[in-house]
Order: C-alpha cells, then structure tokens, then sequence
C-alpha cells in the first residue's frame, strides 16, 4: 500500500482508533502509538469505565468508544485500526476493519488457524489495504543482537537454537488467557509460542517438521502451562523452544550452539518491564547494562568465565510502529505480514497436533 490514506491531509498524523485496553493496549499498543512520527492515538474502546479512566489519564486528548460498532461508526475520521483485545476477536474485529476499507494492526496471534490468516491476509491483498501482525519480539535486544552474529558469521553454521520464554506463576491467575474453552486461544502455546516460533522461523527459515509437548501442571489451570516444540528447518537447523509459566529456575533465554562458537544469553529484554512502569521510549530506551550481556565462546560454560561478553543491542519495539507508519505514508515494506504469521501458525498447529497424537508432525 502506497500514499496517504483518505481523509488525511497531507502533512497530518495518521489517527488510529486502538481496539482494548488491557494488558496488549495499554502497555504496548498506546504508548508506542503515542511515541510513533506520524502516528496519533485518535480512539480507544473499552468497555471498562476503568480504562476507560486509565487511558483518558495518560492520553487526555483520546476520544474513548464503549464498543468496536461505536468506532466503526466513525470509520471515515481514522486512518488505522489497531487490534489488541481478546485472541478470539481478531479475525472478525480485523475483517470488519478492512471491509471498512481501513488498514490494521493485530496482535498476536492474529488468528487461530493459518487458514484464517491466509483468508484475511487475501481479503487485505484484494481491498489494497495494509494487514500487519504485532510481533515485537522481533525488536528485543537479545534477538537484535543474535540476528547480528548469525548474520556476521560469528556462530559459523548454527546447529541448534535453543529459546526460553520461561516463567515462575505457580497459581494461575485466570482470565481468559488461561481459560480451557478452545474459542478463546488461550494457553502458552499460542501466547509465547506465537513469539518464539516467530523468531526462530526469522532467523532460519521454514519449517519442516514439528514436535511437541504440552501439559497442564497448575491445580486448577484449565489450558497448557508447560510446553516445548522442536523444530527442524528447510535449512538443517534445530530450534528447541520452551514456553512456561511453571518454571521454578529460569534457563538462559538464548542458547545458540553454531560450528564455530555459541551463544548464551540470560534474562528477558527490559522493554516490557519499562513500559508497565510507564517509562517511554527515549533516548536511552532499550538498552541494557553490561552485567546482563550474553556470552560468545566455545569448550567452556559462560558461567565459569567461558568466551568474551557480547554487548547487546538495544531494544526497539518503537521501530516497529515507525514502519507501520512509513508503510502507510511511504509505501515501505510491511513490518509483518499476514503469511508471515500464519507460517508460525501451520508451526503452532503442528504442534497442537504432535502433543495430542504423541507424533512428529511433517509440514
């Protein structure tokens, strides 16, 4: 998609009209919205007079909807809708966005199934409009950095990836996020599992096979709390990656074993952490203090002083809101696309299948 959208001047802010104000809309979504040239947070629905109260107090000009009919009632007045409210509104809420003729932002996962992405990516190809997928991991700082090293040849050819997106939640805490009602695509597999099987996919290619373990090991939890997926890739690569919220000593987040060195990253990008403080991004945004840098070396553990400190990157996650923009203004490449999402997806439901039939899955 090319040029301004309808009924923005030249010269003006594109005005966004954000659907939820939970955990995804209020910590993510707004404030990079807010932080984004070009972009204005025009419209935010919520029911909950809450938020509703929460988002008027950090955006005092922000028009507020109690619902998406509300919003789409005025269609003519925005120039992108962005979708960051329950998993299981995604396709409606973005189909009905783009039938309005307007461009849209969806959170992870943008669907249930690949086929679902597919549709609505072939739906967004037919209307010109722009269909992007919010997946901001892709701008963590750990990330960032191995995408540099694999890219520089510093791990020489990678052998195994190994990702951790590892939690200590031993109560469940509910919501629909952990409900066991198939409708909501709750469950680890598709919350963190959306992120990691992006980024391995990222960085080496498609998959060709898939397996899986899932369980649910929380009394009273209804969806998986603990779950691994081995990937094969196209390319030889194996991709070890586990989602959990019942892990009671964290493993690295990164292990990346390649011919010539690898690569052990501990901890989790700060990017979150800040933004639920209500830090925004500045300056210094992102960036992380030396005692946290991963390690390169090879024949000896990190621990014990093995290989020298990599420094880290700086996060972005304020980079992908920026290319949503000059997509839209510029005609610049889609961040993430629609069938980049729903090849994580053909992943996720391989990996369903694998769990439930004890098999590898052929893709």
């Amino acid at each position: 998609m090319t040029g301004t959208p309808l009924g923005t001047a030249p010269g003006s802010p594109l005005r966004v009209g954000l659907v939820g104000y939970g955990l995804a809309g209020s910590v993510f979504h707004a404030p990079l919205i807010a932080a984004t040239e070009g972009l204005v947070l025009d419209t935010v629905v919520t029911s909950n007079p809450e938020r509703q109260q929460q988002a008027r107090a950090e955006f005092p000009d922000v028009r507020l909807a109690a619902s998406p009919d509300e919003l789409f009632a005025r269609a003519a007045e925005l120039d992108l809708i962005v979708v960051a409210s329950p998993n299981k509104t995604h396709v409606p809420l973005a189909t009905t966005a783009l039938e309005a003729g307007l461009p849209v932002v969806v959170d992870k996962p943008v669907a249930g199934t690949a086929a679902e992405a597919r549709a609505l990516a072939a739906l967004a190809e037919e209307r010109g409009l722009l269909l992007s997928v919010f997946q901001n991991r892709r701008w963590d700082n750990d990330f960032l950095t191995l995408r540099k090293l694999v890219a520089e040849g510093e791990l020489g050819d990678v052998w195994r990836f190994e990702s951790r997106f590892e939690r200590w939640r031993p109560k469940p805490k509910g919501g629909w996020r952990e409900s066991g009602d198939p409708a909501e695509i709750g469950g680890l597999l598709y919350d963190l599992g959306s992120h990691v099987v992006d980024q391995a996919l990222v960085l080496f290619g498609p998959a060709t096979s898939v397996y899986a373990e899932t369980d649910v090991r929380r009394p009273g939890a209804e969806t998986d709390d603990d779950t691994f997926i081995a990937i094969t890739h196209a390319g030889g690569v194996r991709s070890h990656l586990y989602v959990s919220a019942t892990t009671a000593q964290l493993g690295p987040r990164f292990r990346v074993l390649g011919s010539r060195a690898g690569y052990v990253k501990y901890g989790l990008d700060p990017q979150e952490a800040a933004l639920r403080d209500g830090l925004r991004p500045g300056p210094e945004w992102g960036v992380e203090p030396e005692s946290l840098w991963g390690r390169v070396g090879s024949g000896e553990s990190p621990v014990t002083g093995g290989g020298r400190p990599e420094p880290t990157l700086p996060g972005d996650y304020p980079a992908y809101y920026a290319a949503v923009a000059q997509a839209l203004l510029a005609g610049a490449p889609n961040p993430v696309t629609a069938l980049e999402a729903a090849a994580a997806l053909d992943v996720l439901e391989a990996a369903r299948r694998s769990a439930r039939e004890k098999t590898v899955v052929t893709l």
